[in-house]
Protein backbone atom coordinates (compact mmCIF):
# COMPACT_ATOMS: atom_id res chain seq x y z
CA UNK A 1 0.00 0.00 0.00
CA UNK A 2 2.85 2.37 0.86
CA UNK A 3 4.51 1.70 -2.49
CA UNK A 4 1.23 2.48 -4.26
CA UNK A 5 0.85 5.78 -2.45
CA UNK A 6 4.45 6.68 -3.28
CA UNK A 7 3.87 6.05 -6.97
CA UNK A 8 3.34 9.13 -9.17
CA UNK A 9 0.79 7.11 -11.13
CA UNK A 10 -1.75 7.45 -8.32
CA UNK A 11 -1.31 11.23 -8.29
CA UNK A 12 -1.66 11.37 -12.05
CA UNK A 13 -4.74 9.15 -11.90
CA UNK A 14 -6.47 11.33 -9.32
CA UNK A 15 -5.62 14.49 -11.24
CA UNK A 16 -6.93 12.94 -14.46
CA UNK A 17 -10.13 11.71 -12.79
CA UNK A 18 -10.79 15.10 -11.18
CA UNK A 19 -10.21 16.85 -14.51
CA UNK A 20 -12.54 14.41 -16.26
CA UNK A 21 -15.17 15.18 -13.61
CA UNK A 22 -14.83 18.89 -14.35
CA UNK A 23 -15.30 18.19 -18.06
CA UNK A 24 -18.11 15.60 -17.93
CA UNK A 25 -19.90 16.78 -14.74
CA UNK A 26 -21.26 13.37 -13.64
CA UNK A 27 -24.61 13.56 -11.80
CA UNK A 28 -24.81 17.19 -13.04
CA UNK A 29 -22.71 18.26 -10.06
CA UNK A 30 -20.95 21.63 -10.47
CA UNK A 31 -17.43 21.66 -11.92
CA UNK A 32 -15.86 22.92 -8.69
CA UNK A 33 -17.02 19.82 -6.76
CA UNK A 34 -14.76 17.57 -8.83
CA UNK A 35 -11.72 19.85 -8.71
CA UNK A 36 -12.01 20.33 -4.94
CA UNK A 37 -12.68 16.62 -4.35
CA UNK A 38 -9.52 15.72 -6.29
CA UNK A 39 -7.47 18.22 -4.29
CA UNK A 40 -8.83 16.94 -0.95
CA UNK A 41 -8.20 13.32 -1.95
CA UNK A 42 -4.57 14.08 -2.77
CA UNK A 43 -4.09 15.62 0.66
CA UNK A 44 -6.11 12.92 2.44
CA UNK A 45 -3.98 10.12 0.95
CA UNK A 46 -0.76 11.91 1.84
CA UNK A 47 0.21 12.42 -1.83
CA UNK A 48 0.43 16.15 -1.21
CA UNK A 49 1.07 17.83 2.12
CA UNK A 50 -1.42 20.33 3.46
CA UNK A 51 1.23 23.04 3.33
CA UNK A 52 1.97 22.32 -0.35
CA UNK A 53 -1.76 22.30 -1.11
CA UNK A 54 -2.12 25.68 0.60
CA UNK A 55 0.86 26.97 -1.37
CA UNK A 56 -0.88 25.84 -4.55
CA UNK A 57 -4.09 27.62 -3.56
CA UNK A 58 -2.22 30.82 -2.75
CA UNK A 59 -0.55 30.81 -6.18
CA UNK A 60 -3.98 31.54 -7.62
CA UNK A 61 -4.58 34.68 -5.55
CA UNK A 62 -4.20 37.03 -8.50
CA UNK A 63 -6.66 34.97 -10.56
CA UNK A 64 -9.25 34.92 -7.74
CA UNK A 65 -9.06 38.70 -7.39
CA UNK A 66 -9.33 39.19 -11.14
CA UNK A 67 -12.37 36.93 -11.46
CA UNK A 68 -14.10 38.44 -8.45
CA UNK A 69 -13.75 41.95 -9.85
CA UNK A 70 -15.07 40.86 -13.26
CA UNK A 71 -17.99 38.92 -11.79
CA UNK A 72 -19.03 41.90 -9.67
CA UNK A 73 -18.98 44.14 -12.75
CA UNK A 74 -21.00 41.62 -14.74
CA UNK A 75 -23.67 41.19 -12.08
CA UNK A 76 -23.93 44.96 -11.59
CA UNK A 77 -24.42 45.45 -15.32
CA UNK A 78 -27.09 42.75 -15.40
CA UNK A 79 -29.01 44.05 -12.38
CA UNK A 80 -28.92 47.67 -13.54
CA UNK A 81 -30.24 46.89 -17.01
CA UNK A 82 -27.05 47.76 -18.88
CA UNK A 83 -27.14 44.47 -20.79
CA UNK A 84 -30.75 45.00 -21.86
CA UNK A 85 -29.96 48.53 -23.06
CA UNK A 86 -26.86 47.41 -25.01
CA UNK A 87 -28.78 44.48 -26.44
CA UNK A 88 -31.57 46.66 -27.79
CA UNK A 89 -29.13 49.19 -29.28
CA UNK A 90 -27.08 46.49 -31.03
CA UNK A 91 -30.15 44.63 -32.27
CA UNK A 92 -31.48 47.85 -33.82
CA UNK A 93 -28.18 48.36 -35.67
CA UNK A 94 -28.67 44.95 -37.29
CA UNK A 95 -31.83 46.30 -39.00
CA UNK A 96 -33.51 42.91 -39.10
CA UNK A 97 -30.53 40.99 -40.51
CA UNK A 98 -29.50 37.91 -38.51
CA UNK A 99 -26.16 37.75 -40.35
CA UNK A 100 -25.42 41.43 -39.66
CA UNK A 101 -26.20 40.91 -35.97
CA UNK A 102 -23.75 38.00 -35.97
CA UNK A 103 -20.97 40.22 -37.35
CA UNK A 104 -21.75 43.03 -34.92
CA UNK A 105 -21.60 40.71 -31.92
CA UNK A 106 -18.34 39.17 -33.15
CA UNK A 107 -16.79 42.63 -33.47
CA UNK A 108 -17.95 43.62 -29.99
CA UNK A 109 -16.66 40.33 -28.57
CA UNK A 110 -13.26 40.91 -30.13
CA UNK A 111 -12.98 44.39 -28.60
CA UNK A 112 -14.08 43.18 -25.15
CA UNK A 113 -11.58 40.29 -25.24
CA UNK A 114 -8.69 42.48 -26.37
CA UNK A 115 -9.18 45.22 -23.78
CA UNK A 116 -10.86 43.40 -20.87
CA UNK A 117 -9.64 39.76 -21.26
CA UNK A 118 -11.23 36.56 -22.46
CA UNK A 119 -12.74 35.87 -19.02
CA UNK A 120 -14.52 39.21 -19.19
CA UNK A 121 -15.99 38.23 -22.56
CA UNK A 122 -17.39 35.08 -21.00
CA UNK A 123 -18.65 36.75 -17.83
CA UNK A 124 -19.68 40.20 -19.04
CA UNK A 125 -20.64 39.77 -22.70
CA UNK A 126 -22.52 36.44 -22.64
CA UNK A 127 -25.51 37.76 -20.63
CA UNK A 128 -25.61 40.81 -22.91
CA UNK A 129 -25.70 38.62 -26.03
CA UNK A 130 -28.47 36.48 -24.52
CA UNK A 131 -30.41 39.71 -23.97
CA UNK A 132 -29.70 40.78 -27.58
CA UNK A 133 -31.13 37.51 -28.89
CA UNK A 134 -34.27 38.03 -26.81
CA UNK A 135 -34.62 41.63 -27.92
CA UNK A 136 -34.28 40.60 -31.58
CA UNK A 137 -36.76 37.76 -31.04
CA UNK A 138 -34.27 35.29 -32.54
CA UNK A 139 -35.65 31.75 -32.79
CA UNK A 140 -32.07 30.37 -32.82
CA UNK A 141 -30.00 32.31 -30.24
CA UNK A 142 -27.14 29.76 -30.04
CA UNK A 143 -25.10 31.08 -33.02
CA UNK A 144 -24.79 34.43 -31.25
CA UNK A 145 -23.94 32.88 -27.90
CA UNK A 146 -21.27 30.66 -29.48
CA UNK A 147 -19.44 33.82 -30.54
CA UNK A 148 -18.72 34.65 -26.90
CA UNK A 149 -17.00 31.31 -26.35
CA UNK A 150 -14.95 31.19 -29.54
CA UNK A 151 -13.86 34.82 -29.81
CA UNK A 152 -12.85 34.79 -26.13
CA UNK A 153 -10.05 32.38 -27.01
CA UNK A 154 -9.36 33.45 -30.60
CA UNK A 155 -8.65 37.09 -29.66
CA UNK A 156 -6.90 36.31 -26.40
CA UNK A 157 -3.31 37.05 -27.44
CA UNK A 158 -3.74 40.42 -29.16
CA UNK A 159 -2.49 42.10 -25.97
CA UNK A 160 -0.81 40.68 -22.84
CA UNK A 161 -3.95 41.49 -20.82
CA UNK A 162 -6.26 39.69 -23.24
CA UNK A 163 -5.70 36.41 -21.39
CA UNK A 164 -4.24 35.88 -17.90
CA UNK A 165 -2.50 32.79 -19.33
CA UNK A 166 -0.24 35.13 -21.31
CA UNK A 167 1.21 36.47 -18.07
CA UNK A 168 1.73 32.91 -16.81
CA UNK A 169 3.60 31.80 -19.94
CA UNK A 170 6.03 34.73 -19.95
CA UNK A 171 6.33 35.21 -16.18
CA UNK A 172 9.03 37.75 -15.37
CA UNK A 173 10.10 37.88 -19.03
CA UNK A 174 6.95 39.59 -20.34
CA UNK A 175 7.94 41.65 -23.41
CA UNK A 176 6.93 45.32 -23.49
CA UNK A 177 3.81 46.23 -25.41
CA UNK A 178 5.77 47.68 -28.36
CA UNK A 179 7.50 44.31 -28.82
CA UNK A 180 4.38 42.25 -28.15
CA UNK A 181 2.27 43.87 -30.86
CA UNK A 182 4.68 43.24 -33.78
CA UNK A 183 5.09 39.63 -32.65
CA UNK A 184 1.41 38.78 -32.19
CA UNK A 185 -0.64 41.30 -34.22
CA UNK A 186 -0.67 39.32 -37.49
CA UNK A 187 -1.06 35.85 -35.89
CA UNK A 188 -3.95 37.23 -33.83
CA UNK A 189 -5.60 38.80 -36.88
CA UNK A 190 -5.36 35.50 -38.78
CA UNK A 191 -6.74 33.51 -35.84
CA UNK A 192 -9.67 35.93 -35.39
CA UNK A 193 -10.45 35.98 -39.11
CA UNK A 194 -10.30 32.18 -39.43
CA UNK A 195 -12.53 31.76 -36.40
CA UNK A 196 -15.08 34.20 -37.77
CA UNK A 197 -15.17 32.62 -41.22
CA UNK A 198 -15.50 29.03 -40.04
CA UNK A 199 -18.03 29.87 -37.35
CA UNK A 200 -20.07 31.96 -39.77
CA UNK A 201 -19.96 29.17 -42.35
CA UNK A 202 -21.06 26.48 -39.90
CA UNK A 203 -23.95 28.64 -38.65
CA UNK A 204 -25.12 29.90 -42.05
CA UNK A 205 -28.41 27.97 -42.01
CA UNK A 206 -29.42 29.23 -38.60
CA UNK A 207 -28.44 32.76 -39.64
CA UNK A 208 -31.06 32.64 -42.38
CA UNK A 209 -33.67 33.20 -39.64
CA UNK A 210 -35.66 36.38 -39.36
CA UNK A 211 -35.12 38.74 -36.46
CA UNK A 212 -37.10 41.76 -35.36
CA UNK A 213 -36.11 45.18 -36.65
CA UNK A 214 -38.67 47.06 -34.55
CA UNK A 215 -36.98 47.12 -31.16
CA UNK A 216 -37.66 49.52 -28.34
CA UNK A 217 -34.57 50.76 -26.54
CA UNK A 218 -35.21 50.97 -22.78
CA UNK A 219 -34.03 53.96 -20.81
CA UNK A 220 -30.73 53.39 -19.05
CA UNK A 221 -30.85 54.04 -15.31
CA UNK A 222 -28.30 56.10 -13.44
CA UNK A 223 -26.93 52.88 -11.94
CA UNK A 224 -26.61 51.37 -15.41
CA UNK A 225 -24.66 54.38 -16.64
CA UNK A 226 -22.33 54.16 -13.65
CA UNK A 227 -21.83 50.43 -14.28
CA UNK A 228 -20.90 51.20 -17.90
CA UNK A 229 -18.38 53.82 -16.82
CA UNK A 230 -17.01 51.35 -14.28
CA UNK A 231 -16.40 48.75 -16.98
CA UNK A 232 -14.68 51.35 -19.19
CA UNK A 233 -12.54 52.51 -16.27
CA UNK A 234 -11.58 48.90 -15.56
CA UNK A 235 -10.35 48.52 -19.15
CA UNK A 236 -8.14 51.59 -18.69
CA UNK A 237 -6.85 50.24 -15.37
CA UNK A 238 -5.97 46.91 -16.97
CA UNK A 239 -4.07 48.57 -19.82
CA UNK A 240 -2.16 50.78 -17.39
CA UNK A 241 -1.37 47.85 -15.10
CA UNK A 242 -0.07 45.83 -18.04
CA UNK A 243 2.11 48.70 -19.22
CA UNK A 244 3.54 49.09 -15.70
CA UNK A 245 4.04 45.30 -15.32
CA UNK A 246 1.59 45.13 -12.39
CA UNK A 247 -0.39 41.94 -11.77
CA UNK A 248 -3.97 42.40 -12.91
CA UNK A 249 -5.86 40.77 -10.04
CA UNK A 250 -5.83 43.47 -7.36
CA UNK A 251 -6.48 46.41 -9.75
CA UNK A 252 -9.42 44.52 -11.27
CA UNK A 253 -10.85 43.63 -7.86
CA UNK A 254 -10.52 47.21 -6.62
CA UNK A 255 -12.15 48.55 -9.78
CA UNK A 256 -15.05 46.09 -9.42
CA UNK A 257 -15.47 46.80 -5.70
CA UNK A 258 -15.33 50.58 -6.18
CA UNK A 259 -17.87 50.45 -9.00
CA UNK A 260 -20.13 48.25 -6.85
CA UNK A 261 -20.09 50.72 -3.98
CA UNK A 262 -20.84 53.67 -6.26
CA UNK A 263 -23.61 51.90 -8.16
CA UNK A 264 -25.30 50.53 -5.03
CA UNK A 265 -25.65 54.07 -3.67
CA UNK A 266 -27.93 54.83 -6.63
CA UNK A 267 -29.54 51.42 -7.06
CA UNK A 268 -32.71 49.80 -5.76
CA UNK A 269 -30.76 46.53 -5.41
CA UNK A 270 -28.89 45.88 -2.19
CA UNK A 271 -25.45 44.34 -1.54
CA UNK A 272 -26.98 40.93 -0.81
CA UNK A 273 -28.76 40.93 -4.17
CA UNK A 274 -25.44 41.60 -5.87
CA UNK A 275 -23.55 38.92 -3.94
CA UNK A 276 -26.26 36.32 -4.48
CA UNK A 277 -26.07 36.83 -8.24
CA UNK A 278 -22.33 36.11 -8.51
CA UNK A 279 -21.26 32.58 -9.54
CA UNK A 280 -18.91 32.01 -6.62
CA UNK A 281 -18.35 28.35 -7.53
CA UNK A 282 -15.75 29.47 -10.07
CA UNK A 283 -13.30 30.38 -7.30
CA UNK A 284 -13.06 26.93 -5.62
CA UNK A 285 -12.85 25.43 -9.13
CA UNK A 286 -9.75 27.51 -9.88
CA UNK A 287 -8.28 26.79 -6.44
CA UNK A 288 -8.75 23.06 -6.95
CA UNK A 289 -7.02 23.21 -10.33
CA UNK A 290 -4.05 25.02 -8.80
CA UNK A 291 -3.71 22.27 -6.20
CA UNK A 292 -3.83 19.58 -8.89
CA UNK A 293 -1.00 21.35 -10.74
CA UNK A 294 1.01 21.60 -7.53
CA UNK A 295 0.65 17.84 -7.04
CA UNK A 296 1.70 17.12 -10.62
CA UNK A 297 4.79 19.27 -10.17
CA UNK A 298 5.78 17.27 -7.09
CA UNK A 299 5.90 14.13 -9.24
CA UNK A 300 8.56 15.66 -11.51
CA UNK A 301 6.34 16.35 -14.49
CA UNK A 302 7.77 19.84 -15.00
CA UNK A 303 11.39 18.63 -15.07
CA UNK A 304 10.50 15.79 -17.42
CA UNK A 305 8.73 18.10 -19.86
CA UNK A 306 11.57 20.63 -19.64
CA UNK A 307 14.07 17.96 -20.67
CA UNK A 308 11.82 16.89 -23.54
CA UNK A 309 11.43 20.46 -24.78
CA UNK A 310 15.19 21.00 -24.56
CA UNK A 311 15.81 17.95 -26.74
CA UNK A 312 13.20 19.07 -29.26
CA UNK A 313 14.74 22.54 -29.53
CA UNK A 314 18.21 21.05 -29.89
CA UNK A 315 17.07 18.68 -32.65
CA UNK A 316 14.83 21.09 -34.59
CA UNK A 317 13.47 24.47 -33.44
CA UNK A 318 10.79 24.28 -36.14
CA UNK A 319 9.62 20.85 -34.97
CA UNK A 320 9.69 22.12 -31.39
CA UNK A 321 7.36 24.99 -32.31
CA UNK A 322 4.79 22.80 -34.01
CA UNK A 323 5.02 20.05 -31.40
CA UNK A 324 4.76 22.41 -28.42
CA UNK A 325 1.87 24.36 -29.91
CA UNK A 326 -0.02 21.27 -31.03
CA UNK A 327 0.51 19.26 -27.85
CA UNK A 328 -0.55 22.16 -25.66
CA UNK A 329 -3.57 22.87 -27.85
CA UNK A 330 -4.78 19.30 -27.31
CA UNK A 331 -3.53 19.10 -23.72
CA UNK A 332 -5.42 22.23 -22.75
CA UNK A 333 -8.63 20.39 -23.54
CA UNK A 334 -7.60 17.31 -21.57
CA UNK A 335 -6.65 19.21 -18.40
CA UNK A 336 -8.02 22.77 -18.97
CA UNK A 337 -5.73 25.51 -20.22
CA UNK A 338 -5.29 27.09 -16.79
CA UNK A 339 -3.32 24.16 -15.33
CA UNK A 340 -1.80 23.48 -18.77
CA UNK A 341 -0.62 27.09 -18.94
CA UNK A 342 0.76 26.92 -15.42
CA UNK A 343 2.75 23.80 -16.24
CA UNK A 344 3.88 25.17 -19.62
CA UNK A 345 4.94 28.47 -18.08
CA UNK A 346 7.06 26.73 -15.49
CA UNK A 347 8.54 24.38 -18.09
CA UNK A 348 9.82 27.21 -20.30
CA UNK A 349 11.27 28.94 -17.24
CA UNK A 350 12.94 25.84 -15.79
CA UNK A 351 16.75 25.96 -15.76
CA UNK A 352 18.70 25.57 -17.89
CA UNK A 353 16.01 26.47 -20.40
CA UNK A 354 15.31 29.95 -19.02
CA UNK A 355 16.47 32.49 -21.57
CA UNK A 356 17.45 29.77 -24.10
CA UNK A 357 14.12 29.00 -25.75
CA UNK A 358 13.76 30.52 -29.23
CA UNK A 359 11.08 33.16 -29.14
CA UNK A 360 8.99 31.45 -31.81
CA UNK A 361 8.85 28.31 -29.63
CA UNK A 362 7.59 30.31 -26.66
CA UNK A 363 5.07 32.02 -28.96
CA UNK A 364 3.83 28.64 -30.19
CA UNK A 365 3.40 27.53 -26.58
CA UNK A 366 1.31 30.61 -25.83
CA UNK A 367 -0.81 30.21 -28.96
CA UNK A 368 -1.46 26.55 -28.15
CA UNK A 369 -2.61 27.44 -24.63
CA UNK A 370 -4.76 30.36 -25.84
CA UNK A 371 -6.32 28.91 -29.02
CA UNK A 372 -6.41 25.21 -28.19
CA UNK A 373 -9.39 25.52 -25.80
CA UNK A 374 -11.66 26.35 -28.73
CA UNK A 375 -11.81 22.61 -29.30
CA UNK A 376 -13.87 21.61 -26.25
CA UNK A 377 -16.38 23.15 -23.87
CA UNK A 378 -14.08 22.93 -20.84
CA UNK A 379 -10.79 23.71 -22.56
CA UNK A 380 -10.41 27.07 -20.83
CA UNK A 381 -11.66 28.84 -17.76
CA UNK A 382 -13.29 31.39 -20.07
CA UNK A 383 -15.34 28.67 -21.76
CA UNK A 384 -16.38 27.22 -18.39
CA UNK A 385 -17.47 30.70 -17.30
CA UNK A 386 -19.34 31.05 -20.60
CA UNK A 387 -21.13 27.75 -20.01
CA UNK A 388 -22.12 28.88 -16.51
CA UNK A 389 -23.52 32.15 -17.90
CA UNK A 390 -25.32 30.18 -20.60
CA UNK A 391 -27.08 27.99 -18.04
CA UNK A 392 -28.15 31.02 -16.02
CA UNK A 393 -30.03 32.29 -19.08
CA UNK A 394 -31.69 28.95 -19.72
CA UNK A 395 -29.50 27.92 -22.66
CA UNK A 396 -27.09 25.06 -23.06
CA UNK A 397 -24.97 22.96 -25.41
CA UNK A 398 -23.71 19.42 -24.99
CA UNK A 399 -20.01 18.64 -24.77
CA UNK A 400 -20.30 16.52 -27.91
CA UNK A 401 -21.98 19.24 -29.96
CA UNK A 402 -19.34 21.78 -28.92
CA UNK A 403 -16.54 19.31 -29.72
CA UNK A 404 -17.91 18.70 -33.20
CA UNK A 405 -18.03 22.43 -33.85
CA UNK A 406 -14.69 23.09 -32.18
CA UNK A 407 -12.97 20.45 -34.33
CA UNK A 408 -13.88 22.60 -37.33
CA UNK A 409 -13.19 26.04 -35.82
CA UNK A 410 -9.98 25.56 -33.83
CA UNK A 411 -7.48 23.79 -36.17
CA UNK A 412 -7.41 26.38 -39.01
CA UNK A 413 -6.90 29.24 -36.56
CA UNK A 414 -4.15 27.35 -34.71
CA UNK A 415 -2.29 26.34 -37.86
CA UNK A 416 -2.41 29.84 -39.35
CA UNK A 417 -1.27 31.53 -36.13
CA UNK A 418 1.69 29.19 -35.50
CA UNK A 419 2.72 29.25 -39.17
CA UNK A 420 2.68 33.05 -39.08
CA UNK A 421 4.82 33.22 -35.93
CA UNK A 422 7.33 30.78 -37.40
CA UNK A 423 7.42 32.46 -40.83
CA UNK A 424 8.13 35.92 -39.41
CA UNK A 425 10.44 34.90 -36.55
Amino acid sequence: MGALLASPWLTWGIAATATAGVIVRPFAWPEFVWAVAGALLLVGLGLLSASDALAGVLKGTDVYLFLTGMMLLSELARQEGLFDWLAARTARLARGSAARLFSLIFAVGTVVTVFLSNDATAVVLTPAVAAMARAAEAEEPLPYLLICAFVANAASFVLPISNPANLVIYGSHMPPLLKWLPAYALPSALAIAATYLVLRLTQRRKLAQKISADIDVPALSAGGKMAAWGICATAVVLLASSALDIQLGLPTFLAGAATSVLVLTRSQCGPLDLLRGVSWGVLPLVAGLFVLVEALEKTGVTDMLARLLRELVRHSPAAASWAAGGILAVGSNLMNNLPAGLVAGRVVETAPLAGHIPEHVRSAVLIGVDLGPNLSVTGSLATILWLTALRRDGHGISAGAFLRLGSLVMPPALLLAIACVFAFR
